[in-house]
C-alpha cells in the first residue's frame, strides 16, 4: 500500500507591500525621450520615508540632513538633464530607508548608524523586512535605470552613464577641501577629460576619487549599470554647500554641461569596452 500523501501545507501569507497609496513613487524619470547619448542617474535624490516606517524614529531636522539624502543634487540633475537633453532617473526614497548605491548584502545598505546618528527604525530588522524595502524602493529604481539603458541599446545607441551625487562639507569633524569629486574605477573615457576641464578653473579644487573612491567596490550603480555592461561611466560628487540654493544648482549644472558637452562629442565614448 503506498504511503499516504503528505498533508497540504498552509500557504504562506503574502508579504504586505511597504508603500501605500499615500506614499510617493520609488523613482522619477525626467526627460525620458531626451536625444543625448547619455543617461543620468541620481541614487540619493529623494528624502521620502514610507508612512509605514514612521520616520524611522528620527525628527524632521535630522531627516533634512545629509545622512538622509544628497542635498541639492536632484535640482542639479534635473537642470543638467535639460541642458544635455538627456534622460534621468531619480530615486524617490531616503538612503536611510535603503541605499540605492549599495549592494543589498552590504552592511550599510540599511544603515543603523549614519555619521554618528542612530537610526532606531533600522535596528532589529528581519530578513523579510529587508526584502520588503528592497522590493519597494531599491529594485524599482534600478529596474527603471536598466529599462532606460536597454531601450537605448535596442535603438542602436550605446549610452554613457553619469551618476550624480553630493557630499557634505564636513564629515567626522574634518573639513573637505574639494569643490567637486570625480569617482571612477577603470574606465577613463569620461572621468579623465572631465577632471582636466574642471581643473582648468584655478579656483576649483577637483578631487580624483575624492572624497570617496569608486575602486573599493563599495558603490553599486556605476559598477552594475556601467562597468559590468562595458559602458563609459563616471560618478560626480559636488559639495553640498555649493548647490543647496537654486542659484548654486543652476550654476553647477551649467558648469558641468559645458564641460561634458565638449567631451561627449568623442564617438569612442559610445562603444562597449570592458577594462580589466
Amino acid at each position: 500500500m503506498p504511503d499516504p500523501a503528505p498533508p497540504p501545507q498552509p500557504a504562506s501569507a503574502p508579504r504586505r507591500p511597504l508603500l501605500g497609496p499615500q506614499d510617493p513613487p520609488p523613482f522619477e524619470v525626467v526627460n525620458p525621450d531626451g536625444a543625448a547619448r547619455v543617461v543620468l542617474i541620481c541614487d540619493h535624490a529623494g528624502q521620502a520615508i514610507p508612512a509605514a516606517l514612521k520616520t524611522l524614529g528620527l525628527d524632521e531636522v535630522t531627516l533634512a540632513r545629509h545622512i538622509a539624502w544628497d542635498i541639492g543634487i536632484a535640482d542639479v540633475t534635473r537642470r543638467l538633464a535639460k541642458r544635455l537633453d538627456a534622460p534621468a532617473v531619480l530615486a524617490g526614497y531616503s538612503r536611510l530607508v535603503i541605499d540605492c548605491n549599495r549592494r543589498l548584502d552590504n552592511p550599510t545598505s540599511i544603515a543603523q548608524v549614519s555619521d554618528g546618528i542612530d537610526v532606531p527604525g533600522n535596528r532589529g530588522l528581519t530578513a523579510a523586512q529587508r526584502v520588503q524595502r528592497a522590493e519597494a524602493c531599491f529594485q524599482p529604481y534600478h529596474d527603471a535605470v536598466a529599462r532606460l539603458i536597454e531601450g537605448r541599446r535596442r535603438a542602436g545607441i550605446v549610452p554613457a552613464l553619469i551618476s550624480m551625487h553630493s557630499f557634505t562639507p564636513v564629515f567626522g569633524g574634518v573639513e573637505r577641501p574639494w569643490h567637486v569629486g570625480i569617482l571612477w574605477n577603470r574606465d577613463p573615457r569620461i572621468p579623465v577629460p572631465l577632471m582636466e576641464r574642471l581643473a582648468a578653473d584655478p579656483e576649483l579644487c577637483v578631487g580624483d576619487n575624492e572624497p570617496y573612491t569608486a575602486r573599493d567596490e563599495h558603490g553599486y550603480s556605476t559598477a552594475v549599470h556601467g562597468d559590468e555592461l562595458g559602458l563609459a561611466n563616471v560618478l560626480i560628487e559636488i559639495r553640498q554647500d555649493l548647490i543647496d540654493t537654486r542659484h548654486g544648482a543652476e550654476s553647477w549644472a551649467d558648469r558641468l554641461a559645458d564641460a561634458l558637452t565638449s567631451i561627449l562629442v568623442d564617438d569612442e565614448i559610445f562603444r562597449v569596452v570592458h577594462y580589466e
